[in-house]
Parts: structure tokens; sequence; C-alpha cells
């Protein structure tokens, strides 16, 4: 436990920053499963709306620090050339 007043501060913080990345990050999956689930089904037209949706999530998680930048890159890569590939 924190014994200063600051270190208590930064406990509250961290714990708070823990949360919001932990959601963020289970949004991001979330969506990104979204996208492989249509894609294994082979349905273009869900896939393409999938990934449309997916993609700001990737953006914002990367905005917001949770991932890396490249992180995100390579995942949009990938889903995006699984879709290219349903036609």
């Amino acid at each position: 436990m924190a014994n200063k007043k600051s270190a208590e501060k930064q406990a509250r913080r961290s714990q708070a920053l823990r949360e919001r990345n932990r959601n963020l990050r289970s949004r991001l999956r979330t969506e990104v499963k979204k996208v492989r689930a249509a894609v294994a089904a082979g349905d273009g037209q869900a896939a393409k709306d999938a990934l449309a949706a997916a993609i700001p999530v990737l953006d914002g998680t990367v905005t917001k620090g949770v991932i890396h930048a490249n992180a995100a890159a390579r995942t949009k890569s990938r889903l995006s050339q699984a879709v290219a590939k349903l036609g």
C-alpha cells in the first residue's frame, strides 16, 4: 500500500488507466474477431462492414497508447488482405 499522498494518487491513477486500457483492448479484440468471423463465414459484405468498424477502433487504441502503431498497421493490413480475398 502507498505510504505518501502522491503515491496514493498515483495508485488511483494507475488503476483508472489500467481499467481504461483493459476496456479499450477488449473492444478492439471484439471488433477484430467480428471481421475474422465474417471472413471465415465467407460473407464479403459483412466483412467489409466489420472492417470499416474495426479500423477506427484500431486507430483510437494507438492514439491512446494502448497498442503500438506498427501493431495496428499490421493488423489492419492483414484484415484488409483477408477481406479483399473474398472479392
